[in-house]
Order: structure tokens, then sequence, then C-alpha cells
């Protein structure tokens, strides 16, 4: 019997079958043992990195204290509640209640209800921060009512002396995209949402030193992202510590010391050029900024007219009027125009063509030499020395001085002031210098600008004879910031004796500041004034009488300065004092800076005797104030 004609047909078709089902089989075999052996570390790393997640935990930031160790900025641990949005369920109505029990600022509230709105559900999202203890404990005592709401704590910048140094020290605050705007490889630190750095002055040009290095938290994430627990944690390390050149104590007299005033003073060590101090009046409060500050609070700052943002030590300029003169002197000196012993003729003005420059006495100083020049001041002497000098001279010495040059420190918005020269004008205005120009540029007028930072170091500069060059930071993450001795100036010892001797006669010799002297003879005081105007007198007001400076407003009223060095036969300390409109150097600025300068060389106690014996009854008064109306006096305690 003959088998089916199909049957060999379907033979060969379950052959073939059975064929390809081998052929599958041996590849998925052949795929798995790819998968299990031969590729099996690769996908097992990437299955452990998406259990684990890598978290970033910011640094402790460096501590920046004064001269002394005296903390001037630190870290606090900050208390802040955060919200759980898939918790809380309600989470307006849970913020409401939260209201009832902690102060819930509305903008706080509307920014976190904002941020809920973009993040996953079981994200943390911060409510308010920078709350006191009491506060978080009584929202950990409601947490049954509370749901979703967790407390946490953390560090956040603080300054404990913000308001005499936020000039200096400056603030932090949340990064920015402006921050980001520039960086080709930012720190991943950076990215973290609301993490701070420093905004302004040693916080802002020192921060890579004082942020640190992150360290990393391991948490297991579960399928929908959420956290399960912590695996490790490597801490990161610490922000390095700055210490800086000023003395606290100092700083703050200042500060003291110009209240109620617009103004700037700089004290300098003139052997290490340390600034001791670096005062900005009025201040604020940098703690201010780190709370994120209110926007009635940040008006109020904006639309001062004593600018209390401006930090006026670096990025104040201002003419130098009469403080000028020794840059002046030392100018026509060093060219051989002149010699300390000749004298010019001050009859109260001078004519140039048909224009009058006048002598700020009215009546002229007679024949005055460079001694006397200097210790009264006279104009007229410096209009002919500027004459004879020419604008290109008194730059060059000007620069050589510390003045129209920018200083390197660590502070913000460091203004380079103005010198001007013959090219520069020409640059500048496409006009030629006149004989006028160097009138005004001899007695510190015109286009000439200099900071409270720049007069110090000048001074500084004629006081030792040497290259002083302003320093800031003493030390950083324990090591100190290496010295360079200052170069010589290259200026003849006996020039920069007969200005300095004409500086002493400012103080002591019946000059512009007798009465800003200081009376120890061991810490005799050298110093000049200056008086710079911000508008122009016309001849009318001159035929009519001059107005005196409280008959002026405000704005009009010439900036008043002041510069000296003390002990004059052994300097030590260096100082500049503008205060804005202030009128005159000898009634405004020279009794600040004379306070100021007693301060810094003899503690916090001066004696009485560094003062005249006039003026003793007062500084006692001001040390000790009466009591107010209806205070009790102190009595003795009799136990």
């Amino acid at each position: 019997m003959k088998p089916a004609s199909g049957t060999g047909r379907f033979t060969r078709r379950g052959l073939m079958l059975l064929g390809l089902q081998a052929g599958v089989v041996g590849a998925l075999a052949w795929r798995i043992h790819a998968l299990q052996v031969v590729q099996n570390e690769h996908y097992r790393m990437l299955a452990e990195e998406n259990r684990i997640s890598i978290r970033l935990i910011p640094p402790a930031r460096g501590l920046i204290t004064d001269r002394n160790g005296i903390v001037l900025a630190e870290n606090r641990q900050n208390y802040r509640v955060v919200m759980i949005r898939e918790q809380a369920r309600e989470p307006e109505a849970v913020l409401d209640r939260l209201a009832t029990i902690i102060d819930l600022p509305l903008e706080a509230r509307t920014r976190a209800l904002r941020a809920m709105e973009t993040s996953a559900a079981f994200v943390p999202v911060t409510v308010v921060e920078f709350l006191e203890w009491d506060a978080i404990a009584r929202v950990a005592a409601n947490a049954p009512v509370l749901p979703g709401i967790l407390t946490e704590v953390g560090l956040s910048r603080h300054y404990p002396d913000g308001f005499n140094t936020a000039h200096v020290v400056g603030y932090v605050g949340p990064v920015s995209e402006r921050d980001l705007e520039g960086l080709e490889r930012p720190d991943p630190l950076l990215r973290i949402p609301r993490f701070q750095i420093g905004k302004n002055g040693v916080e802002q040009r020192l921060e890579e030193r004082l942020r640190g290095e992150a360290g990393q938290l391991r948490l297991e994430i579960s399928a929908a992202g959420r956290v399960m627990r912590e695996l490790g944690r490597v801490e990161g390390t610490p922000g390095e510590d700055v210490t800086l050149t000023i003395d606290q104590g100092v700083q703050a007299y200042a500060m003291e010391r110009m209240e109620g005033e617009s103004a700037a003073s700089v004290v300098m060590d003139v052997r290490t050029g340390d600034l001791v101090a670096c005062a900005s009046s009025p201040g604020f409060d940098p703690n201010s900024f780190v709370f994120g500050i209110r926007s009635g609070e940040w008006n109020r700052l904006l639309n001062d007219e004593y600018r209390p943002l401006s930090n006026k030590t670096v990025s104040g300029t201002y003419p130098p009027g009469s403080t000028f003169k020794m840059v002046v002197a030392l100018a026509a000196l060093e060219a051989g125009l002149v010699r300390p012993g000749d004298t010019v003729s001050c009859g109260g003005h001078t004519n140039l063509g048909s224009h009058r420059f006048h002598c700020w006495r009215r009546g002229g100083h007679g024949r005055v030499d460079l001694r006397r020049s200097i210790a009264q001041s006279c104009d007229i002497y410096y209009y002919e020395m500027a004459r004879r000098v020419g604008p290109d001279g008194i730059a060059a010495m000007a620069r050589r001085l510390g003045l129209g040059v920018r200083h390197d420190l660590p502070m913000s918005a460091i203004a380079e002031g103005l010198m001007p020269d013959r090219a520069w004008k020409r640059a500048a205005r496409n006009e030629s210098w006149t004989t006028g120009d160097s009138y005004n540029y001899g007695i510190g007028q015109g286009f000439s600008l200099a900071s409270p930072l720049q007069l110090a170091v000048m001074t500084a500069r004629i006081a030792t004879g040497r290259a002083v060059k302003p320093r800031l930071v003493r030390a950083i993450g324990g090591a100190d910031v290496p010295l360079a001795p200052a170069e010589d100036l290259g200026l003849n010892p006996d020039w920069l004796h007969r200005v300095r001797d004409g500086m002493y006669a400012v103080s002591n010799d019946g000059g512009t500041a007798s009465r800003s002297r200081i009376a120890d003879p061991a810490n005799l005081l050298a110093g000049k004034t200056g008086t710079s105007q911000v508008r122009r007198i016309t001849a009318a007001e001159r035929a009519a009488g001059i107005r005196s400076t409280d008959q002026l407003p405000w704005a009009l009223r010439n900036h008043a300065l002041f510069v000296a060095y003390a002990p004059y036969d052994r300097p030590r300390f260096a100082i500049a004092t503008v205060v804005e409109h202030g009128g005159g150097g000898s009634a405004a600025a020279a009794p600040i800076a004379r306070d100021i300068m007693i301060r810094a060389l003899y503690g916090p106690e001066p004696p009485l005797e560094a003062w005249p014996p006039e003026q003793r009854e007062e500084i006692e008064r001001r040390r000790n104030p009466a009591p107010e109306a209806g205070q009790p006096e102190d009595t003795p305690d009799r136990t």
C-alpha cells in the first residue's frame, strides 16, 4: 500500500518549522547568555543607578573674621518648614492653618504654592525658613492638624555686626540665572534650589574659597521616585575661613562717629597697608538680604539720598580739594620749579584773562612759602604751582602716590578715580588743556576725582616715602597672605620732610585744623583739610555775599575732606575722611577723623589727655551722656 501523497510534504514542513524554532530558541539563548553573562556588569550598574539617587550635600561656608578673630560672618542653624503636596491633599487649607500658628507672609505662601504646581507631588517644597526655635516647636506640636508639613534644619549665613561691616563683608543670596551666565562649567552646587552665594563684598569676591566642596548623600528610591531610605553619606569639605585686616572695634567706632552723616572713613596701617577700618555711613543690615529683603525696605534703601547701599570708601569719588595740594607741591619740587623757601604773593585772587580765580581767604595770605601754603591752604600758591608744572607732571605724581589707580581688593565696585592729563582731555572731550584747567587742578577741583581709599593710600605714601599697597585679607584657610615689602617711591627725603612739616603745621601750628589736633605729644597728628565744591559760585553770588553752609540745601553744600597720619615722627596709621555735603573740611571732616585716629592709636578707652584741654569736658559728656528726662540716674549698689 502506498503512503498518502501529502506525508512527505508534511514531514518537510515540520522539519522547516522545527529548524526555525530551533534557530529562535538558539538566538534567545545566545541573547540571554549575553545579557546575563557577557553584559551582566553593565546592566547591573544601570539597575543600581535607577534604584539609587545621589544628591549633593551643601558644605558649611567658611567664616569671615576680623584681625582679632571676632566673627563678622558665621553660619547659624536655619529652621524651615517644608510641605509635601501629596501628603497635604489640600495644600491651601493646610497653609491657612499654618498661618494661624506662625507668621506666614503672603509672598512666602504664594511662592510655595507656585513651586508645588511645577514640582512632583512627592517633592518637599520650602514654605518658610529662618524661623526661631519656638516657631518650629509650635509647628511640631500641631503636626496632627498639619498633614504634609515637615520641619527641617540647615545652615544659613548670619552677620553679627552686619550694620557696621556690611559694605566690606557683603552678603549672600540665592543663585540667579544671571549668576550662571558666562560660566562654562558651573559648580553643581549652584543648581541646588535656593543655594546661596556671595552677592557683594568679600562674600562675592572670595566666593570659591568660602564656598567649599559638596558632599554626597546616597538614597534608595522607589519606582515612583519616592525616597525609601538613606544608604550612605559623605560629608563635604567646608569652605576656608577668611581673616580680614579690619579691626571690628575701630570699624564700629568709625560708624558710630559718622552717625547721621553721609560719609566715609578709611584707616590704614602705613607699615603694612592693612585696612584697619573701611567704614561707609550710613550702613544697612545684610541679614535682610539673606532672609529675602522685602520690597518696602528695598525701596527705602534705594531712595535714601544718603545712599546706604553704596560703599563710599571705594566706589565714591570726589574732587579731592585741598587734600591734593601735597601732590602738586611734590610735583613742583621734583620738577625743580620751586624751592621750599620760595614765596608766592597771595592777595586773595589772581586774574586769568577776564576770569578771576579766588583764594578761600578773601583778603589773601600775603607772601607764603611751601610750609605756610600747606598750613593755611593758600589757593593762590597752588594756582601758580599748577601753572608751572602742567597737568602731565601733576598726573604722574598723583598716580605715583596712589591716586587715579584702581587698587586690587576683594570688594565690589572699586573706582579708579581720575587724574587727568592733556591726552585724557583730548580723548574724552576733544579739547585742548587750558591754563584755567591747571588752576582748578592745582586745588583738587576740575576734572580730578579720588576715593577715600585712594586718599588714604596717598597719605600713607607721603608719610613713609614708600609705595604702600592697601590690603584687606590677612589670612585664608589659616595660612597668612604673603606681605610684599613696599618699594621706595624714589622721592627726595628732604622734599617729603618739607611736605610733612606743612601737614604738621596744619594740626599743630595755627593751621586750618588746629582745633582737631591730638594733644598728646607722643602721638601728634599731621593732616590736611579739604573742601571740594559741588557747584560753581557765580560773580553775582560773590558780590551779594556767599551764603553760609547752613543756608544752602544739603545737596548744594560742599564736600568736607580731611587726611592725616600719626604719630608725626613715627607714622603708624593714615586716615582719610569724606563727609558728603558737610561744608568745610576743618569743621566737618577733621573732628571725625581725629577722633577715629585716637581710637585706632589708643584702643577702646583713650585717655582724655589725647584731646585738647578745651574739648575734654565735651568728650567726657559724650562718653557718659546724662540720663534722659524721667529716667533715674544709676545709684551705687548698697548691698
